[in-house]
């Protein structure tokens, strides 16, 4: 199954007064890898918007197992879950420069029609793209 890596630096805004990573920091770095993906599938705002369909988050789950301090990098692991009719489940590992496994999360994205703000199916064409980073 093909995953989208992302490698993160850890900044000193990143840290909190604990002088780790601040656990909101992990949702910020899952929107880059989200925007990521979009990047990597050719799907601009843009063009999402011309098909009538944004995606949004509905759903932020994380789990942390170990802290993430100043210093170190971060590789993020990303692949798609599930993709059901109009959402799907993006599943996130987060590893730091030693290779230990140091959070892991996922968020539900909900396809949206621009128009009447009601969740919508993405066309085939472009459930086709997501399909490429799907795998259980």
């Amino acid at each position: 199954m093909p995953k989208l890596i992302v490698d993160i630096a850890v900044y000193t805004f990143d840290i909190d007064y604990n002088q780790h990573v601040s656990n909101i920091v992990f949702v910020r770095w899952m929107e880059l890898c989200r925007n990521r993906l979009f990047e990597v599938l050719g799907l601009s705002q843009e063009l999402l918007a011309a098909q009538n369909c944004l995606p949004v988050v509905a759903e932020t789950q994380i789990v942390y197992k170990q802290p993430v301090f100043f210093g170190q990098s971060i590789k993020v692991e990303m692949w798609l879950s599930e993709l059901a009719k109009a959402s799907c489940w993006m599943a996130f590992h987060f590893f730091n420069n030693d290779g230990a496994l140091v959070a892991t999360g996922r968020q539900r994205g909900v396809f949206i029609n621009t128009t009447t703000n009601r969740p919508t199916r993405p066309s085939p064409e472009l459930r086709q793209k997501f399909e490429v980073y799907l795998a259980p």
